[in-house]
């Protein structure tokens, strides 16, 4: 999970600190809104998936995730990330879920979101 935070950060030109908390909240949304299954097999093919969404789950508050895509992108806006950055984490967190789970299960996943793609 390190390696994907410090590409990020890297790519979006944000703190590390930054990157992990999106990541996080990334996960978390997609653990809340996802298809059950497809989320599952998603988090046991990327190490440290479940302790990410863990993570920004305990620093909500709330322990889940609420909002849908607009409470994520809400979130993000208060990371200080603008669209384009929320895209370019979008795109590299489903990156790095390709190579390691494959096209496939990212192919449902983002299907089952709806409005999801336009992140991508």
């Amino acid at each position: 999970m390190e390696d994907l935070i410090d590409r990020i950060a890297a790519d979006a030109g944000v703190e590390p600190g930054i990157a992990k908390k999106a990541v996080g909240m990334i996960l978390l949304f997609l653990r809340s809104e996802g298809p059950k299954d497809e989320i599952q097999s998603l988090f046991a093919a990327v190490p440290g998936a479940a302790e990410a969404a863990d993570e920004a789950a305990n620093e909500n508050g709330s322990g889940a995730f609420s909002g849908g895509l607009m409470g994520l992108a809400g979130q993000l806006t208060g990371l200080g990330l603008g669209m384009g950055e929320m895209q370019t984490f979008g795109r590299e967190v489903f990156a790095y879920v390709r190579e390691k789970a494959g096209d496939e299960l990212v192919g449902e996943i983002v299907s089952a979101i709806p409005g999801l793609r336009q992140f991508l």
